[in-house]
């Protein structure tokens, strides 16, 4: 961790910090106060007395769990292998993968609807949870494979040498050396799952399958709209996401930082 050191020096680093927060701060602060407009706190009320709000935030949790579990699996092991493993065309076959990070997800929706629809998917959480898993693997793991391949060689020539087999290898040694990346994982797979609203409104059709990004509609009409309680109900639904990263936010960080020089 760098150390500033001089008092003048600390007052010009926490400047520049604070002027590079508010651009972001500033669409947060507005939200709040524009979601108390009007009615106040009671915008937070109509929401929440929505009789749909559980059964959307019930869908959205299945869809967003679902899509952690196997973005990380998926993840850990393709960085394992990529990292540590001696694979023919390992390196090849790596940046092939990369090139995933070069579609926009916008661009895959005609071919992802008429597959899901042939292989009959259509209306079933996994339609959504396996194009966001397979979105999400491309990045997750140029991260995770440079977090990996920083790990001590001679930690895992002494797995070996103590009798581990390869899965042993990923059990006992990886999964619990990159717990910060892991987070790192867990955080974004998470939030792009639970903020995802094309994917979910075109495949799944039935109304008791919608999920939570689905909330503000129900404060629109052909003749208007109440602004305020949409954006409470936008509120709403990026409390979660938030919850997710003030809980995960120290290893978040070190698996970032981490991920990204090594």
């Amino acid at each position: 961790m760098l150390e500033i050191r001089g008092t003048l020096r600390r007052v010009l680093a926490q400047v520049a910090l604070t002027l590079l927060v508010l651009p972001f701060a500033f669409p947060l602060v507005a939200m709040v106060q524009g979601s108390l407009g009007g009615d106040g706190f009671g915008n937070y009320a109509a929401v929440l007395a929505l009789p749909e709000l559980r059964l959307f935030f019930r869908n959205s949790l299945v869809i967003a769990a679902g899509t952690v579990a196997l973005a990380y699996a998926c993840t850990m092991l393709a960085a394992f292998a990529f990292a540590k493993l001696q694979l023919r065309w390992k390196e090849a076959l790596f940046y092939v993968m990369l090139l995933a990070l070069t579609m926009p997800s916008a661009a895959l929706t005609v071919p992802l609807y008429i597959t899901v629809q042939r292989i009959g998917l259509l209306d079933n959480y996994l339609s959504v949870i396996l194009p966001l898993v397979a979105l999400a693997i491309p990045f997750n793991v140029l991260l995770a494979r440079a977090y990996v391949a920083g790990l001590p060689e001679e930690l895992f020539e002494a797995a070996k040498l103590d009798g581990c087999g390869t899965l042993r290898t990923f059990w006992y040694l990886v999964l619990p050396l990159t717990r910060p990346i892991s987070a790192v994982v867990v955080v974004w797979t998470f939030v792009a799952s639970w903020n995802e609203y094309l994917l979910p409104l075109l495949f799944l059709q039935s109304p008791d399958k919608q999920v939570i990004t689905q909330l503000p509609q129900f404060f629109t009409s052909q003749y208007g709209s109440d602004q305020a309680k949409i954006i409470a109900g936008a509120v709403v639904v990026a409390l979660p996401t938030v919850i997710v990263y003030l809980a995960l936010q120290r290893f978040f960080e070190r698996g970032l930082t981490a991920g990204a020089l090594k």
